[in-house]
């Protein structure tokens, strides 16, 4: 059984979570998570998909990115670094607004995301 959690593989999901997002395949992106994953932004409420910010599950997934996506034509981004542990790793990109972020991304056993979380700047 492969290793999902070596830090080339981890590295290498981060370059491909980054292309799956600028190549706007939504479902290249969902192919990455878990069936239960849940996914918390404070970018959640204002979209209308639940006052505590977390997502949960891929039909949720797939229902707030598909908005997200349609509000963001021009969304793009450009990779910054890769932070790894042994069972997550962490994408520090810039988006198209010119605005840094860091996704925490989980691993599950299989080497599927089970849980992200997108921290953005206070200000």
């Amino acid at each position: 059984m492969p290793d999902f959690h070596d830090p080339p593989r981890l590295a290498a999901l981060g370059r491909d979570w980054i292309a799956a997002w600028n190549a706007r395949d939504l479902e290249r992106v969902l192919a990455m998570y878990a069936e239960d994953a849940e996914m918390t932004s404070d970018r959640i409420p204002p979209l209308g998909f639940g006052a505590s910010g977390t997502v949960r599950g891929k039909v949720s997934l797939r229902a707030y990115w598909s908005t997200a996506l349609a509000k963001l034509p021009e969304l793009h981004f450009e990779l910054i670094d890769l932070y790894v542990s042994p069972d997550s790793v962490v994408v520090f990109y810039q988006n198209e607004s010119g605005k840094k972020i860091c996704e925490y991304l989980r691993l599950d056993a299989e080497g599927k995301i089970r849980q992200g979380s997108a921290n953005h700047l206070v200000g």
